[in-house]
């Protein structure tokens, strides 16, 4: 009787088990959730195709980080790096002309918290795999040429030793540990270690976001500018422009944001922040349509930054209604 062949042994329900923890490393390398959900299903399809040439030399989740990694190389090979507009200029005024917008391959993408984090486990990894999912944490990513991204990510973030990286990548372990003191070097000098880790929002966080969710939906302009930072940015891919200084989001409310007025928020987890759907009034009867994916940055019992992302796409990955 003929044994059983290495495809018979992993069956497609295996693969689909690191399906949230590889969708997680994809975005953090390539900024896109949208790119992190194909290269994961371009992962997944490589892989079942090549079970009869993987010999078990190394775990599974080992070769699949292999595939992946591959796949986002190729992917990062044909493209421009992704931004926020914050690294694209200085602040605009709130009464300046909007430029067209960018095309949607120019920003970093906002990612549901459940399609990114692996759920349960030990609570400090827990902590690193938030910490390591804030926007400015993937941003900062872009920055570093492939490798080092995926160096980075599989030491600081996953936990990996260096010997196991340098199998990954085809290298040897000091090749990978000099790539990751360049990595750790580039985002030292953007910034992104130095800021407070992610906790879970405490009582008085809680309440300010209710606030805000309040002095929004009434589009109360003099409440919401209480609650900012007085270097609160704001930021609104597609577009360029972007906003700085409480007086400049109070002008800004009051003129070309103005047809916020009405809206309501639903609340959703991105990127480990406070996030919302936002919808505006579109004509009588009560009815609201899509118009942005709101997150919130915090920092004590201010709002420091306002990102909103004009893409309607994101609704039915958030699990968010087509209208209201």
């Amino acid at each position: 009787m003929m044994g059983d062949t290495t495809a018979q042994r992993h069956r497609p329900e295996e693969l689909e088990h690191y399906r949230v923890e590889l969708t997680g490393y994809c975005y953090r390398m390539l900024g896109s959730v949208f790119e992190a959900e194909d290269a994961v299903q371009d992962t997944f399809v490589r892989a079942w195709r090549g079970l009869d040439r993987f010999e078990g030399r190394s775990s599974l989740r080992s070769w699949l980080y292999h595939i992946a990694t591959n796949v986002c190389f190729d992917l990062l090979n044909s493209r421009k790096r992704r931004a926020r507009p914050v690294d694209l200029g200085p602040a605009t005024t709130a009464d300046a002309p909007i430029d067209p917008p960018l095309a949607e391959t120019a920003w970093i993408e906002p990612a549901p918290d459940a399609g990114v984090l692996p759920s349960g486990g030990d609570p400090a990894e827990q902590a690193v795999y938030r910490d390591t999912i804030r926007l400015a944490f993937v941003a900062a990513l872009q920055h570093l040429p492939p490798k080092q991204r995926a160096v980075l990510i599989l030491r600081e973030v996953l936990r990996w030793r260096a010997g196991e990286v340098a199998d990954l990548l085809d290298t040897s372990a000091a090749s990978v540990n000099s790539a990751l003191q360049r990595a750790r070097t580039t985002l030292d000098e953007r910034g992104v270690t130095d800021s407070d880790p992610v906790e879970p929002l405490d009582s008085a966080q809680r309440s300010l976001v209710a606030r805000y969710v309040d002095a929004f939906e009434r589009f109360d302009i003099d409440g919401l500018v209480s609650l900012l930072h007085e270097d609160a940015t704001q930021t609104m891919p597609p577009y360029a422009m972007w906003l700085r200084g409480r007086e400049e989001l109070r002008t800004w409310w009051h003129g070309q944001g103005s047809g916020c007025r009405g809206s309501r928020l639903v609340p959703v987890e991105a990127n480990a922040a406070p996030a919302f759907g936002q919808y505006r009034p579109s004509g009588p009867g009560g009815r609201h349509e899509p118009w942005a994916l709101q997150i919130l940055r915090l920092s004590g019992d201010r709002v420091v930054g306002i990102d909103c992302f004009l893409d309607t796409r994101l609704f039915a990955l958030f699990g968010l209604p087509p209208h209201l």
